[in-house]
């Protein structure tokens, strides 16, 4: 572990970890939704120009960006947080509980914004960087197809706020309070959503042989699908092809002119992606014509593949051993859950990191779960001496 008294150390932090708990304590106490966020925005962009950024606001809706340069350095640093809550009744009995029922931070955006705040401050107040830094405050992350990062993105976050490289973390229960975890190459998946309607032809059901019965039909499409994965893709990639819901009929004796169900689709390779996306729409027309039946399926691209770039990451992986050790800093395993920060690394090289959550966490979006406040100072740290090694004066 190398020792470096002139960049960013945990100790630097220490007596920030009072003020920087009671920061996410408000902010879990006072949660808002995908595209609602503008309390939260309003606070947010009030500490920061405080410390000194240059802030704009209502970035792709209630989306923050703060800028700061220091020295002569051409180069430029983005990190983002994300802000929203989720629709979910907070059930942990804590002092510092959801003041609004019915939504909560169940996924630990309000960690991920006080880390980001907490780096902001102290890199304000040393300024021991040479180039441009651009804080992301981002709304809308659990917004699914309308979310804040493709917004912000819309609203010409790219070329209004240029840089270099781009950071985000999120919390990782199962992992050890302050661990940092970090995966070259894909990490989180790319996530499709299918919708699917049959149309066959209805009556009664003692006369089935009169109808064309979407149900039915439907089952053996559910039932083929799963070929899609064990007999379609290559068995050293991964992918996940699963049924959610399936919805036909009202009555017992009765077949039902229509029959509806929703897929989701999850890759870590576009060109898996790609094969996943055949096959399940030839698949679900395939058996729709051998029972005399007609499938309009609506195929609906998500969030691509979050994808670290090797440079980003080495150099990211590197700060955190020299931030908390090599003990403390680890390999993450391939999630197949989807992130919207992956459309910013589409236009930009960058990193996504994963901090531990505690062995004990709850699981996220759990009405049970709260973010690890003795991560919060390590998040910070990292953020903090990661900016100071990439606009280094000598960088580049």
């Amino acid at each position: 572990m190398l020792h470096d008294n002139t960049k960013a150390r945990l100790a630097d932090f220490d007596d920030r970890k009072e003020e920087l708990t009671a920061i996410r304590h408000y902010l879990h106490q006072n949660p808002e939704l995908s595209h609602k966020e503008e309390k939260t925005a309003r606070f947010v962009a009030d500490k920061l120009k405080s410390w000194g950024y240059d802030v704009t606001e209502n970035v792709g809706g209630y989306g923050v960006v703060a800028v700061l340069s220091n020295g002569t350095g051409k180069r430029g640093i983005a990190v983002r947080a994300d802000m929203d809550a989720l629709p979910i009744r907070e059930e942990t009995g804590l002092d510092h509980a959801s003041a609004n029922d019915g939504v909560m931070h169940a996924c630990g955006h309000d960690g991920h914004t006080t880390i980001l705040l907490g780096a902001a401050e102290y890199l304000a107040r040393t300024r021991r960087f040479d180039g441009t830094l651009t804080l992301i405050f981002q709304p809308a992350e659990e917004a699914g197809t309308t979310s804040g990062a493709q917004k912000m993105i819309e609203d010409g976050l790219l070329e209004r706020f240029p840089f270099d490289m781009i950071f985000g973390l999120h919390n990782h229960p199962g992992a050890p309070e302050g661990q940092l975890l970090f995966r070259e190459g894909p990490l989180m998946a790319a996530a499709d959503t299918i919708e699917v309607l049959v149309k066959g032809r209805g009556g009664h059901a003692s006369r089935p042989h009169l109808t064309v019965d979407p149900l039915v039909t439907a089952c053996h499409m559910v039932v083929a699908l799963q070929m899609v994965v064990s007999r379609f893709t290559d068995p050293t990639q991964t992918a996940v092809v699963t049924v959610g819901t399936i919805h036909a009929g009202e009555a017992v004796n009765v077949i039902p002119e229509t029959a509806r169900f929703a897929i989701t689709v999850r890759s870590f390779d576009e060109d898996v992606r790609a094969n996943l996306e055949t096959r399940i729409k030839q698949m679900i027309t395939s058996v729709a014509a051998a029972h005399g039946a007609v499938a309009e399926v609506d195929y609906q691209r998500g969030h691509p593949v979050v994808f670290n770039a090797a440079e980003p990451t080495a150099l990211a992986r590197s700060v955190a051993e020299e931030l908390v050790g090599e003990d403390n800093v680890g390999t993450c395993n391939l999630i197949p859950g989807s992130e919207d920060f992956s459309h910013y690394l589409e236009f930009r090289p960058g990193c996504f990191v994963r901090l531990g959550n505690g062995v004990d966490s709850a699981v996220l979006h759990s009405s049970k779960f709260d973010f690890a406040d003795e991560s919060l100072t390590v998040g910070a740290a990292l953020w903090a001496r990661l900016a100071e090694r990439f606009l280094e004066e000598d960088a580049g």
